[in-house]
């Protein structure tokens, strides 16, 4: 069972504060990983989603479970991730179950089913005391960072 902690996640992803939506990878290998958010009530969208009746935002959702499948996918290129991000180019079969709110633990389970140079695909379910909150199917292109192109001219 590997493990990876914030540091190892941000190694891996380009994402910070407060856009960064993944506390900590419990479990993973080069097909399936096990990742979690905690979703505490001092997360900025609370303020205005919904005042009295605070629950994240779906799209926030799919974002959190988007960023475990791209460790995932970080994970399976290794060396080769170098230079390149993954951009989402769609989200199919998402469908959301029940609501997410402070206090939470978000725990998104994803597995990669096609990988190509250039794209990838995943399938990812959100969970919450081991009840399905949400699911989706993402699809991603594989492309150079535009940081790298900016180096490269600086």
């Amino acid at each position: 069972m590997a493990e990876m902690d914030i540091l190892g996640i941000m190694k891996t992803l380009k994402h910070r504060y407060p856009f960064l939506l993944v506390d900590r990878i419990t479990d993973y290998d080069d097909s399936h990983v096990t990742g979690y958010k905690n979703v505490t009530i001092n997360e900025p969208f609370f303020q205005g989603h919904f005042p009295g009746e605070p629950t994240m935002p779906g799209v926030l959702i799919l974002e959190s479970m988007g960023q475990v499948a791209s460790v995932l996918l970080g994970i399976k290129l290794g060396d080769e991730q170098g230079g390149k991000i993954a951009f989402l180019t769609g989200v199919d079969k998402a469908r959301f179950r029940k609501p997410v709110r402070p206090g939470d633990r978000l725990v998104t389970k994803a597995e990669l089913t096609k990988v190509r140079s250039s794209s990838a695909k995943a399938k990812v379910t959100g969970y919450v005391d081991d009840e399905v909150v949400a699911e989706a199917e993402f699809l991603v292109i594989i492309a150079d960072t535009l940081a790298k192109d900016t180096e490269a001219t600086n």
